[in-house]
């Protein structure tokens, strides 16, 4: 089949890599100038089962609540008169119960360790580099309580085969000295061996190479404008460059998917959530991490992804305004230094700042829709670097007819129909 892929960030550039491995013809448009441009582009670097928890939790709310007295916070809510924002944060709340988050998060711990074999699948059969550190992931906690919760909460990690060790500051700082200058704000960690990071960006555009010299069709500078449609099927994509036909359409489209195919009555639950990322030259003489993590207590990851060192932080619900405020670079570069000194370059900071694909459970969004021949391949929110590959193969599954080999539940399609 002709299958036309929109989006070339991870979740499209993933796709047209399983959908070509089955003997497709693949042409893939994207609106920038090239692959992983957008959100893919300076991510945390993280691939993180030991971290895939939905933001659905019990302690969700209370956190929004407060972000709408104290902006500071990283974790934060803009109030907005558009009825999608009311739409998404009224089924939000309904996940923040108990039973909901933790089932919520089984289905997200289960993906990403069915995504992380399929990236090694990914890697081994293209051979693409990607300044990946395979050693494990931290997980820090700022107080006793907080450390508590998250080992109760790794108990649900645990039961789906996820190795996760407790450790106390000493043992931190075995793991990762470099995080001395910060031992004095936290109370212990996670570790989780079997995680790793990886620069997204990299690894995107390299697989986007090696799928373009083996017949991928990528058209940078192209916009998608529609869907010409009828009931059943799509006849073909209009672009800012005309219409283009295709056997089959897959929608990649991140935190956009959602304007494009309401036409055809579909209400993706999908928002966008801003997050922000600086990252810092390393010089011969620094001294950076050699671990990536995530602390807690403050919201921010850190990762070293070959000769660069970058922090990220931040979660604003602020509709599809992606402005990085000068406030929140300058917190970043001075948190970098509190944490690393003597890291990297800090004086040289490169910002960026995306738009995240959030659904209200937290899971992305696989399979076809009642039109025969489009699918969605969207929703993969703040961990589309853990689950592009495994939701790739699962869509490729679902173009072949073949039952996917990772379960379909929780992942469909059925409740997007507005």
């Amino acid at each position: 089949m002709k299958i036309v892929v929109l989006g070339a960030g991870l979740a499209g550039v993933t796709a047209a890599h399983a959908l070509l491995r089955d003997g497709h013809s693949v042409q893939v448009l994207e609106r920038a100038a090239g692959a992983a441009a957008e959100t893919s582009f300076a991510n945390a670097g993280l691939v993180s089962p030991g971290h895939a928890f939905s933001w659905a939790s019990p302690a969700a709310p209370m956190a929004m609540l407060r972000s709408l007295f104290n902006p500071d916070q990283a974790l934060r809510v803009r109030l907005s008169l558009d009825p999608a924002f009311w739409r998404w944060s009224l089924a939000f709340l309904a996940n923040c119960r108990g039973a909901r988050w933790a089932e919520n998060s089984r289905r997200l711990v289960r993906l990403a360790c069915y995504s992380q074999a399929q990236l090694a699948r990914v890697v081994e059969h293209t051979g693409v580099e990607y300044a990946a550190t395979r050693r494990g992931l931290l997980y820090l906690y700022a107080d006793v309580k907080s450390l508590a919760t998250a080992r109760q909460q790794s108990d649900l990690l645990m039961a789906e085969g996820v190795e996760v060790r407790a450790l106390d500051v000493a043992e931190v700082l075995a793991v990762e000295p470099r995080l001395a200058a910060w031992a004095g704000r936290i109370a212990g960690g996670l570790y989780c061996p079997g995680d790793e990071s990886g620069d997204a960006w990299r690894f995107t555009t390299a697989l986007a190479e090696w799928c373009a010299y083996r017949g991928v069709d990528f058209r940078y500078g192209v916009t998608v404008e529609a869907l010409d449609a009828d009931e059943t099927r799509v006849r073909a994509v209009k672009t800012d460059q005309g219409s283009i036909e295709a056997d089959a359409v897959v929608v990649a489209l991140g935190s956009h998917a959602p304007r494009l195919v309401r036409a055809l009555g579909y209400r993706l639950p999908i928002y966008p959530v801003r997050g922000n990322s600086v990252s810092f030259p390393i010089r011969e003489g620094d001294a950076p991490p050699t671990l990536a993590g995530v602390d807690d207590g403050t919201l921010t990851a850190w990762s070293r992804l070959g000769d660069r060192l970058r922090l990220t932080s931040t979660a604003e619900f602020s509709g599809y305004a992606n402005v990085l405020p000068r406030r929140d670079v300058e917190t970043l570069v001075l948190r970098a230094r509190t944490m690393f000194p003597g890291g990297a370059d800090f004086d040289h900071p490169s910002p960026w700042s995306c738009l995240r694909p959030m659904t209200p459970a937290g899971t992305p969004i696989i399979g076809r829709t009642r039109h025969s021949n489009l699918y969605f391949n969207v929703g993969h929110g703040a961990m589309g670097w853990t689950t592009a590959t495994g939701t790739a193969q699962m869509l490729a599954d679902c173009v072949a007819g073949r039952t996917p080999a990772h379960s379909m539940d929780g992942l469909g399609v059925a409740e997007t129909f507005g």
